[in-house]
C-alpha cells in the first residue's frame, strides 16, 4: 500500500505541479482558451490558486521523501482536496457538471492520500 500512496501522490504531484505552473505563469486571455472559468476570476485569484496547486505539488513529495515534516504530506493532501471540493462547488453553481468528473477524481485521490499518510501509511 505504501508504494501505491507513493504513485497516488507521484500522479497527483505532476497534474497539480503543471496546473499551478499554467495557471501562476500564463496571460489570464490565454488561459481563457483552455480555462474557461478562468473569465469569472481576477488575474490575482487565478495565479493564487496557481500557486496554492504548485505549492501543494510539493507538499506532495518533498516532505514524506526528505523525512523533513512529513506531517506536511497529509496536509498538502487536505488542501489539495478542499481546492477540489470548491472547484467542483463552483462548477456544479454554473451547471457544468461535465467538469465535476475530473474535481471528483482528484478529490478522492487526495483523500486516498491524507487518509493512508496521517493513518496506517504514514511515511
Amino acid at each position: 500500500m505504501n508504494v501505491f500512496l507513493w504513485i497516488v501522490q507521484a500522479v497527483l504531484a505532476v497534474m497539480f505541479g503543471m496546473a499551478g505552473v499554467m495557471k501562476s505563469t500564463q496571460p489570464k486571455d490565454k488561459l481563457v482558451e483552455k480555462l474557461p472559468w478562468v473569465a469569472d476570476f481576477s488575474t490575482g485569484t487565478v495565479r493564487f490558486i496557481g500557486i496554492v496547486e504548485f505549492a501543494g505539488a510539493l507538499g506532495l513529495i518533498l516532505p514524506a521523501a526528505t523525512s523533513i515534516a512529513p506531517v506536511l504530506t497529509p496536509l498538502a493532501a487536505v488542501g489539495l482536496g478542499v481546492t477540489m471540493l470548491l472547484a467542483a462547488l463552483y462548477h456544479a453553481r454554473k451547471k457544468e457538471f461535465p467538469a465535476i468528473g475530473l474535481n471528483a477524481v482528484l478529490l478522492i485521490l487526495a483523500a486516498l492520500v491524507a487518509w493512508g499518510r496521517f493513518g496506517p501509511y504514514s511515511s
